[in-house]
């Protein structure tokens, strides 16, 4: 199975909705970030509201984030051009009036599951664009935890096949996520015009390790492994654990089953690093801190492991002699690369005829 190579393009998809940060990571104190190969600045009004602008001053092009935040304004460090957070400039201490053009681009920010999101793109496109919509997020059964993050040095595409593959767990994460069944179960591949889902049920097999001390059975299980990735970068691991005999489409409500959905939010650096941003959602023990603890260790402790990987893999299909080849579980990974290059050449277009 051939991948369109789209590893080398510097092209991302910029009307859609990226997470920028964590939402606790952004604050009075200007921030520099690299998103979409721009450089952005984000910071918090008095009133708390996340602001993100262009990271240069229009002047001579220092970062704005190398100056102060004024009241909810951003001050250049260099002669005091000020901006307000729509961008355009309010103060210009050494003029006798404002210079023309002197403003930057504004982008759209909201905080919504203790992330902040950025539109990239078009801003008047980004209203008519809802956030993701996670099931459950306020039930007070479900727990859903603050966040975390990775700093991956390599193409986010690389990431996004790694997302649609169930199958690397049994040799990626043995100590983890990996159990009979993980390494040779077909899988079913469905695809949408903004997703691809790999998934296949397992059944009467013996739990991971991961997840057999949070399950409220014992025995063998019946598994779901549901591996989605939506457009631009967002991808959704729903797992799900029923005593034997009771797991499968369908699976009912006996409150014994288990369920985790993992939330993975990629957001491109550049063609070469990538920022990795998750939340772990379970349906059980909502209020104890300690399984909660437990849990968010295991994981960054697995998507480690994932880094590990897929940086050396970055490495080496950008600096490779001989060809590489394609297998079947490669898949998904392809679909989502075509819908993706659609989508891209769409939007391209459109840029052309505004």
């Amino acid at each position: 199975m051939s991948l369109l190579d789209l590893t080398e393009n510097t092209s991302f998809l910029r009307n859609a909705w990226y997470v920028a940060s964590l939402s606790r990571q952004v604050n009075r104190q200007p921030r520099a970030l690299r998103l979409l190969d721009e450089a952005i600045v984000v910071y918090r009004r008095e009133d708390g509201q996340a602001v993100a602008l262009e990271d240069a001053c229009p002047h001579r092009k220092l970062p704005l984030s190398m100056g102060r935040v004024v009241g909810d304004a951003i001050e250049c460090g260099y002669h005091g051009l000020t901006f307000n957070d729509c961008g355009q400039c309010i103060a210009a201490p050494t003029q006798a009036r404002i210079p023309a053009g002197a403003k930057v681009r504004s982008y759209p920010v909201q905080d919504r599951y203790g992330l902040l999101w950025i539109w990239m793109g078009d801003a008047d496109q980004a209203q008519h664009h809802a956030l993701i919509e996670i099931d459950n997020h306020d039930h007070p059964d479900w727990h859903l935890t603050t966040g975390d993050s990775l700093l991956c040095n390599c193409h986010y595409l690389w990431l996004v096949d790694n997302l649609l593959d169930p199958s690397h767990v049994a040799w990626v994460h043995r100590g983890t996520f990996a159990a009979s069944g993980t390494e040779d179960t077909p899988l079913e591949i469905h695809s949408s015009d903004d997703a691809v889902i790999c998934s296949r049920w397992m059944y009467g097999q013996q739990p991971p390790p991961f997840y057999a001390p949070l399950l409220k059975f014992s025995g063998p299980v019946d598994r779901l492994q549901h591996y989605e990735v939506r457009l631009p970068s967002i991808a959704i691991n729903r797992s799900v654990f029923a005593p034997a005999g009771l797991g499968g489409p369908g699976a009912g409500a006996d409150p014994r089953i288990y369920r985790m959905v993992s939330y993975n939010f990629l957001t491109p650096i550049d063609a070469h690093s990538t920022l990795y941003f998750w939340l772990q959602h379970r349906n059980t023990d909502p209020h104890d801190q300690g399984v909660t603890e437990r849990i968010a260790a295991s994981a960054k402790a697995a998507f480690e492991e994932d880094r590990q990987v897929l940086e050396a893999v970055h490495r080496g299909m950008s600096n490779k002699r001989t060809p590489h080849i394609g297998l079947l579980l490669d898949t998904g990974a392809s679909r989502f690369r075509k819908t993706l290059a659609e989508r891209l050449q769409a939007e391209a277009a459109s840029q052309k005829e505004s």
